[in-house]
């Protein structure tokens, strides 16, 4: 009786863990948006050892080689893309052997409720695998953006400044254990003096404008990481 009891505990314990790891966490990422986006990428010819700008909607929404002139820049930007979906398909992009890459994700973890430790595993696993597949890639890993809560959508309720602080403070202990430049654009570029998104940056609160990425680009500049 008592080895079935403390077998009992174990199995209970297991299961606890399980959840704590995200046992229940919606993981999907391949709906009928990024399956296209994915296919395009395919199909395009692009260069190897070309700077990478990686992430979600607010990444795909860059003009980046019109803001970053002379430079051999490639947008993999997926909205809606959450850390499932950028480690799904790193793949394809290491076999373009790319210079450097910027990542920003973890926006729609948020949204979706994805426990912290669950995305911040998936860093962990797109991490090892830059750091194995394609060893001579710089991996620069930027933080979260704040978001304006003021004027953000219903549909983003779950995303708030103090869980987004949250995760970037989680990402730049895995960029300082892993030997990792960590881009803190949070509060270098993008919060406001009330620890907000400015709002002269937002169209909704979450995504930026147009002009937010000249200023973005000339951070990443003037830092020398481009």
């Amino acid at each position: 009786m008592k080895k079935i009891s403390a077998l009992l505990v174990l199995v209970i314990c297991a299961v606890f863990a399980f959840a704590q790891a995200g046992g229940n966490t919606d993981s999907s990422y391949a709906n009928g948006y990024y399956v296209e986006r994915v296919k395009y990428f395919a199909q395009l010819k692009a260069p190897e050892k070309a700077i990478i700008f990686l992430g979600n909607s607010i990444t795909e929404a860059g003009e980046w080689q019109e803001v970053l002139p002379g430079k051999k820049v490639i947008n993999r930007g997926i909205s809606g893309d959450n850390s499932f979906g950028v480690y799904a398909r790193l793949d394809a992009l290491l076999t373009l052997k790319p210079a450097k890459v910027f990542l920003l994700i973890g926006i729609n973890d948020l949204k979706r409720g994805t426990p912290l430790e669950v995305i911040l595993n998936n860093y962990r696993k797109i991490i090892g695998k830059i750091k194995k597949d394609a060893p001579k890639t710089t991996l620069y890993l930027q933080s979260v953006l704040p978001v304006a809560e003021s004027v953000i959508p219903a549909i983003y309720a779950k995303i708030t400044n103090e869980k987004v602080k949250e995760l970037n403070k989680g990402i730049k202990e895995l960029a300082d254990s892993n030997h990792l430049t960590y881009i803190d654009l949070y509060n270098d570029v993008f919060v406001s003096n009330q620890g907000q998104l400015k709002i002269e940056f937002t169209t909704d609160g979450l995504h930026l404008k147009a002009a937010a990425y000249i200023i973005w680009a000339k951070y990443l500049q003037d830092k020398k990481y481009l």
